[in-house]
């Protein structure tokens, strides 16, 4: 019989029939007095009721003393939860290299290290700079040589040095079209002998983001693979099939030279299946967090292979769910290589209903205190100490869901044994995770493994426990084997959950100024402690009191509320060991606006400052004064992407921006746009080309007047694609050496306006060698203190109408 999941009427009979049956044996009067209970339910006006015998007050485990008592139930329950948070912090320790090297054909890690310090002592490695292009291409040349020259004689190794030009369009932040020229890729191709007709891709991008060594993202990536190439390369066991070694050299340009690669390399029509190597932050275990879908050969292959293996398909989903503003080749492959990659009724839906009352309430509380921590400028406090967010928002959250349910025991539940009542809200977690189980089955998503789990287990507890329950109540005996089955599922899921935090935490970092970073936080620190909470709501009703641990919870979020608004924990670090600076892009710009007869009508220049962070300059302005609100820049609202050079169209996520005038660059390699051509179509539209020329990073922006639509362009696949707000973004690379760009957009005009079609702009960003850099930047970058990363270039922007 199921725990709790009888009717009165069936209890009744049932307890007629064991007191027939054990007419001889006589039970001892308290368990008697107890079995002869007529029960009445209800779930309106004063609640359920519940009559018994005069002296069985508090049913049977009132009565009979079998209450928890609160200190020994709340210390019991954390000290579980940090045994298992201990367990899970041991499990994400990092590896330690040990001492002596690898033998001959197996991994060797400091000989990885090795690779890894080289490349990063070439310094930043920006798509179209010397030491992308030349410095680390023969880097990567010189060590490929050196492990053919020691290869096996069974295998054989082709080097391929690729420099696509090509153009697509993606949805990623908003959508935007991305065109690219004589980018770089290293490609070998480790085969048998007699050769192979398949092959297992392995990718990684040796570029990095502007001013960034780029060490985890991702030159140890790269690192790792020509270590595993020489020892596949030395083994003495012949491949049946080819493993492709891609180290591209365009992925911080959103992806571009891997789609070179799979949609104009020769070898890419081999490639069965890939693994892409990507880094977000500065440590933490290896994560695999997407597998092709329809694929589990993927994953057993991995977990047969992998020392220690770790993945989670949670990951997979919810970096697929978009809700992350970050993408990787992994997303390239997928779409363009099409490559596999993974009454008791009525008491019951009361205690349901009072259930999903205290964890909406406790949202809506801990929301409350973001939302006021971000309005008085203390966001991101747990950025640097990240219990501070476990103090704050996961404190707020238990004490809500305590007070919700100890008020429902006490005037709704007053009557009813607390016995009783375990069973039911147990029951009632039960049947939560059910409901979440069904509905991820329903929707296709692996991550339904993790409701079965809670599920699975806590059935099985229940098994195991109801017998000594029924007969004992809550003792010893009962909490020791409760919390024993739920090891695993309570161990799994703060495992996970940590590994979520490990990602999240550096992204919320660098989410731009319009998400609250507190509000997403407490979101979700909110809704992992209602999980967490499920099946440890029944101790509440067991316990005889819940005053102790309701204070100790308030004062604990009450104390932290104060040091937070007093601005204690700071929320930037320059700690080598665990870095969390503040990003701040500087762009020294010249701007030049044109009118439709082609005459400049405005020219300016400045630094044009953005915090890619919720806190803006606040931190800052003590350290720089001439950096405060009263330079906010202005949008220019009939200019593309309000006239600002933006080099990826994240416009959406930072709205707040500064700008301090400063004088005018002067790059040694000027950009220069012009019009080629304008003609009437067949169709009734305006044909314009274009050509370009300038340094290897450009973006080109196009807004159509009222009356007129992009009908086609000659990027992507033809088909025009806006960005959030309605500009369209054209992201613009090329390599060292590079033909003038040139393309054309169409426009349909269904009504003449003085103004013209279309205004158009393009942006160069010089983000390596001299021209990056100017007195007023180097001077400004200086004073930033050393908690922040100043990330600085020069840029011009032109703006034409036609």
């Amino acid at each position: 019989m199921e725990w709790g999941s009888e009717s009165a009427a069936v209890r009744r009979h049932r307890v007629g029939v064991e007191r027939r049956e054990g007419a001889a044996a006589a039970p001892p009067p308290e368990r008697e007095a107890r079995a002869q209970e007529p029960l009445v339910d209800g779930c309106s006006g004063g609640g359920r009721t519940r009559k018994r015998s005069p002296g069985g007050s508090g049913g049977a485990s009132r009565g009979a003393g079998t209450g928890l008592s609160e200190v020994r139930a709340a210390l019991g329950l954390a000290l579980y939860l940090i045994a298992l948070r201990t367990l899970v912090q041991l499990s994400l320790q990092q590896l330690v290299l040990r001492g002596a090297a690898g033998h001959r054909g197996e991994f060797d890690a400091l000989q990885a290290r090795d690779y890894l310090e080289h490349i990063t002592s070439i310094g930043p490695r920006t798509t179209g700079s010397p030491e992308n292009e030349i410095l680390t291409v023969h880097y990567l040349l010189e060590q490929i040589k050196l492990i053919e020259v020691q290869s096996n004689s069974l295998h054989k190794i082709s080097v391929d040095v690729q420099r696509p030009t090509g153009s697509f369009s993606i949805d990623f932040l908003g959508g935007f079209t991305s065109y690219y020229d004589n980018i770089t890729n290293v490609v070998v191709k480790l085969e048998p002998r007699d050769g192979a007709q398949h092959a297992v891709l392995a990718n990684c991008h040796f570029d990095s983001v502007a001013n960034s060594p780029g060490a985890s993202d991702d030159a140890v990536s790269c690192s790792v693979m020509l270590e595993v190439l020489r020892v596949l390369s030395t083994s003495s066991e012949a491949l049946h099939h080819a493993v492709i070694f891609l180290f591209n050299g365009a992925e911080e340009n959103v992806l571009q030279a891997s789609h070179g690669f799979i949609t104009q390399h020769p070898w890419a029509s081999l490639i069965r299946a890939f693994i892409n190597l990507e880094a977000a932050g500065v440590g933490g275990k290896e994560l695999v967090f997407q597998t092709g879908p329809e694929n589990p050969w993927l994953v057993q292959a991995y977990v047969s292979a992998a020392k220690h293996p770790f993945a989670s398909v949670v990951a997979q989903e919810v970096f697929q769910s978009g809700i992350i503003p970050s993408d990787t080749d992994f997303r390239i492959y997928r779409d363009f290589g099409n490559i596999p990659a993974g009454n008791y009724k009525k008491d019951f839906l009361c205690g349901l209903g009072i259930t999903l009352i205290s964890w909406f309430t406790s949202l809506v509380t801990v929301l409350i205190i973001a939302v006021f921590i971000s309005l008085i400028g203390q966001s991101l406090s747990w950025y640097n100490h990240f219990y501070v967010s476990v103090c704050l928002y996961g404190t707020a959250t238990v004490a809500k869901i305590i007070l919700i349910h100890t008020l429902a025991k006490r005037f709704y539940y007053m009557n009813a044994s607390a016995q009783y009542l375990g069973e039911v809200f147990f029951d009632i977690s039960l049947f939560v995770h059910c409901c979440f189980l069904v509905t991820l089955t329903y929707q296709g998503l692996c991550s339904a493994f993790i409701s079965a789990v809670w599920v699975a287990f806590p059935l099985l507890t229940k098994l195991c426990v109801h017998k000594d329950f029924k007969q004992h109540g809550a003792q010893g005996k009962f909490i020791a084997f409760y919390l024993l089955g739920m090891f695993i599922p309570y161990l799994y899921a703060l495992y996970l959950i940590w590994a979520v935090f490990e990602m999240f935490t550096p992204i919320l970092g660098r989410s731009g100024s319009e998400i609250p970073p507190d509000v997403v936080l407490a979101s979700i620190l909110a809704g992992c402690t209602m999980i967490l909470s499920s099946y440890f709501i029944n101790f509440i009703y067991l316990a005889k009191s819940t005053k102790k641990t309701m204070l100790t919870l308030t004062l604990v979020c009450a104390i932290t509320f104060l040091l937070v608004c007093s601005g204690t924990f700071f929320p930037y670090s320059s700690n080598p060991a665990n870095p969390k600076p503040k990003r701040v892009f500087l762009q020294h710009m010249t701007r030049t606006f044109h009118d439709l007869e082609g005459n400049a009508v405005k020219r300016d220049s400045g630094i044009w400052i953005n915090g890619f962070d919720y806190t803006g300059i606040s931190h800052i302005t003590p350290h720089i004064p001439e950096i405060n609100d009263s330079i906010r820049a202005h949008c220019e609202e009939n200019a593309p992407l309000c006239g600002f050079p933006w080099y990826l169209p994240v416009h959406f996520l930072i709205r707040k921006n500064w700008y301090l005038p400063a004088p005018e660059v002067s790059p040694r390699n000027p950009p220069h746009f012009r019009l080629i051509s304008k003609e009437q179509t067949p169709w009734d539209s305006i044909k314009l080309t274009f050509e370009a020329t300038g340094p290897s990073h450009m973006s080109f922006y196009v807004r159509a007047h009222k009356g007129s639509t992009l009908s086609q362009w000659s990027l992507g696949n033809g088909t025009p694609v806006t960005s959030k707000g309605g500009d369209y973004f054209v992201f613009y690379s090329h390599g060292l050496q590079a033909s003038a760009w040139q393309f054309w957009i169409e426009v349909q005009v269904s009504e003449e306006h003085p103004e013209g079609m279309v205004t158009v702009a393009i942006a160069a960003h010089y983000l390596s060698g001299e021209d990056k850099r100017s007195p007023q930047l180097d001077a400004l970058k200086e004073k930033f203190p050393d908690w922040t990363f100043p990330s600085a270039w020069v840029c011009t922007y032109d703006l034409f109408v036609f």
